[in-house]
């Protein structure tokens, strides 16, 4: 009950989210590993230990879910090579649309990685820098084209032909296998691109996600039809703005009544910085208590458990590749898709 009463206090909103979100972080570096082992037994011709395959690892896979979630809309049937791609995906889909742009506030591992570069900047430079209102606009942008690149390549630019012919190829079939070398052996330009982004990170919070990341985009757009939403209490409001000095999207908190924008994840920054208690909460049209952030963060967990829980009842969540298709693919899988 302590714990519980600390946890809803309204100062303690982010630090609830860190806890989530670092939770969250080190399951997907304790399922990378166990990938890893995994993959290493047949790279090493059987002779290291077997590992189990987790199949969640396939949330590393968003372009190819793209292609599922085609490929089940116009046929109607599940990937069977990796049907947790799509689970996650139509997961995260459902979360943006119930609980604002949460995944990438509370799961995602990258926004995990920025708030530490953002911590370290603030120590270098004694602040986060901003960019150029107008700029930082056009930059915005950015991830929005790359969305919309994907959207009309794969959704409405790709025969169905083409993806039964690419979810049936031996590449689709080892895609979590190169994503893991990707990681594992990475080339002096995905090094100097990873340490570019990083650089940036720390001098501009959030550089990656702000700009550059699609599946946020697609989120964000999602989560404006959230029926949770930062609202403000005007009458308490002294403006002080600190609410939008803090937030790390640079939303204009202060100015809205309710906070309906596609930058927001949820982060609960604004809520937690705003020195007025009850002026700044999460709340659903035609409700009038706040939703504690307590329950927000159940929610969200319990959403997200929903999602994989109804993957594997429905036998969607491991891969029909067996033993032996592992065995003929893994030690060639650099061979596919060069």
């Amino acid at each position: 009950m302590l714990l519980k009463n600390r946890l809803t206090a309204p100062n303690a909103g982010v630090r609830l989210r860190q806890i989530v979100q670092w939770a969250f972080f080190c399951w997907i570096i304790f399922s990378g590993i166990q990938f890893g082992l995994f993959v290493s037994h047949y790279t090493a011709g059987g002779s290291a230990p077997v590992s189990s395959r987790p199949a969640g690892i396939e949330g590393f896979l968003p372009i190819g879910a793209l292609v599922s979630f085609k490929h089940w809309l116009v046929n109607g049937t599940f990937d069977p090579l990796h049907p947790a791609a799509l689970v996650l995906f139509l997961t995260f889909l459902a979360l943006a649309t119930l609980t604002k742009n949460s995944f990438c506030g509370w799961l995602c591992p990258v926004g995990a990685l920025h708030d530490p570069l953002a911590a370290l900047g603030r120590r270098f430079w004694g602040r986060n820098f901003r960019i150029w209102r107008p700029l930082d606009v056009l930059l915005r942008s950015l991830k929005y084209l790359l969305l919309l690149f994907f959207l009309n390549t794969i959704l409405f630019g790709m025969p169905a032909d083409a993806v039964r012919s690419f979810l049936a190829s031996p590449y689709w079939a080892v895609a979590d296998v190169k994503m893991l070398h990707f990681f594992m052996r990475p080339s002096t330009l995905s090094l100097t691109v990873v340490a570019l982004l990083a650089l940036l990170a720390l001098g501009l919070r959030n550089f990656w996600c702000r700009y550059l990341c699609p599946y946020g985009a697609l989120l964000g757009l999602l989560s404006l039809l959230s029926p949770i939403k930062v609202h403000r209490d005007a009458g308490g409001c002294t403006g002080c703005q600190a609410c939008s000095r803090n937030c790390p999207q640079q939303i204009a908190v202060h100015r809205c009544a309710t906070v309906r924008s596609q930058e927001c994840t949820a982060c609960l920054t604004c809520i937690s910085r705003c020195p007025e208690p009850g002026v700044l909460s999460l709340r659903v049209p035609l409700w009038r208590q706040p939703v504690p952030t307590f329950w927000f963060a159940l929610l969200v967990l319990g959403l997200f458990a929903a999602g994989v829980t109804s993957g594997m009842l429905s036998g969607h969540w491991q891969t029909v590749l067996t033993d032996v298709d592992y065995r003929q693919l893994i030690p060639v899988a650099d061979r596919f898709g060069h």
